[in-house]
């Protein structure tokens, strides 16, 4: 046995690594689906538009498990779970390649949605109670792995000539591979194999955490303000990576190229700020880090709005995204300080399937605004946004300090 990272106990390397694979399985089918379409659309007759129609079910999904996981916690393993969400998920790309039709296509996208909604919240809450910020951000770190991985599998079997139902059979394998190990090692998930996690933490805590765990009022103001902030981040996260392209071509005329390199060098920041910024928020504290990033996605957000250079607009995103990197993984990590230990686990369902609300409404938000106003307006959209947040989180801040 080795020492957890940070006063969080003790805990075996293995479940660490187990984490950091299930968050890359996770990974694995976001993206592939809007490379398969247009072969998908072409068999059911449909015009590429339709995708549209999944999307709302998809996310729905993930919501409705998210908010739902920390109920199932207080009666199931934190293996148990993620060995029968991993197995959704296989069941659900099973169904993608056996789909006849458009809604055959709908059904496996709402399975798919429960199964990453569930493993989200779940891995968020496992390591938010088990954890240090050096390996919850190294988690974090290993989806960035996972959706780079998925993509690449699937183009490199399409050009091999394979058609698209193959490709979500080869990552159905991948995923099923994962559901094995999940199964054979779930006893190593919790302190004791008859211990729900949430009771686990609460008798092996080395420290008792602060928060609002008394009146339910301030509480639910903290959860509502938490679901906010991150819901917040993420969609400037989502909308920023989404729409750099557009942004820096039309909008700063920075060349085909160079703008598709900048986007990628975006995600790569985040991958880096989160490896990176781990060790650091163990050593100096991860409020100190948290005040740091979000000042940090302020100051990048304003340099892609300010007039200028395309470099500068450039610049700004790699600010922007190396300063997200540790915001939602430390977030997570703090929340038992803010709700207290009892209502972590529901707390994090929330404000994973906040985050997915986030995701899908704010990058929405922006187009339209760029439809009606022009390229240019992401960088002043992110920037009110980026304001709202750092309000939002000194709020939350003060009412917990307060508290």
């Amino acid at each position: 046995m080795s020492r957890a990272c940070g006063p969080k106990g003790y805990y075996s390397m293995f479940p660490v690594v187990l984490v950091c694979l299930a968050y890359v399985s996770m990974a694995l089918p976001d993206g592939v689906l809007g490379i398969l379409w247009p072969s998908m659309s072409a068999d059911f007759h449909q015009p590429l538009g339709a995708l549209g129609l999944l999307l709302p079910f998809g996310v729905a999904a993930a919501v409705l498990s998210s908010t739902m996981t920390g109920r199932i916690l207080a009666r199931m393993h934190i293996g148990q779970l993620l060995s029968a969400s991993t197995v959704l998920s296989v069941v659900a790309l099973l169904g993608y390649g056996l789909a006849p039709s458009l809604w055959a296509v709908v059904a496996a996208t709402v399975v798919l949605g429960l199964a990453s909604g569930a493993v989200d919240s779940g891995l968020n809450a496992y390591a938010a109670s088990r954890f240090g910020a050096r390996h919850i951000t190294w988690m974090h770190a290993c989806y960035g792995l996972g959706a780079t991985i998925g993509p690449a599998t699937v183009g490199i079997a399409l050009s091999s000539g394979m058609r698209w139902r193959w490709a979500y059979a080869i990552i159905a394998a991948v995923q099923m591979t994962l559901a094995c190990a999940l199964l054979r090692n779930g006893q190593r998930w919790a302190a004791r194999p008859d211990v729900p996690v949430a009771t686990a933490v609460r008798r092996h805590a080395a420290a008792p955490v602060s928060g609002l765990g008394g009146p339910a009022g301030p509480r639910r103001y903290v959860l509502a303000l938490s679901a906010a902030v991150f819901a917040i981040h993420i969609g400037i996260e989502s909308g920023t990576g989404l729409w750099a392209y557009v942004f820096l071509t039309t909008g700063r005329g920075l060349p085909p190229e160079t703008a598709g390199l900048a986007v990628s060098g975006f995600w790569a920041s985040m991958f880096i700020g989160r490896v990176i910024l781990g060790p650091i928020a163990e050593r100096v504290g991860a409020a100190r880090v948290l005040s740091c990033a979000v000042g940090g996605i302020g100051g990048g957000a304003a340099m892609m709005a300010l007039p200028g250079p395309a470099v500068l607009a450039l610049a700004g995103m790699l600010v922007l995204g190396l300063a997200a990197a540790p915001i939602f993984p430390l977030l997570t990590l703090t929340t038992a300080g803010r709700v207290g230990h009892d209502h972590a686990d529901k707390t994090i369902g929330f404000q994973v399937a906040a985050s997915k609300i986030g995701a899908a409404v704010l990058p929405a938000g922006m187009g339209l605004l760029i439809q009606h106003l022009g390229a240019t307006a992401l960088g002043p959209a992110v920037l009110a946004l980026a304001l709202v947040m750092a309000t939002g989180y000194g709020l939350l801040v003060r009412l917990t300090t307060s508290a």
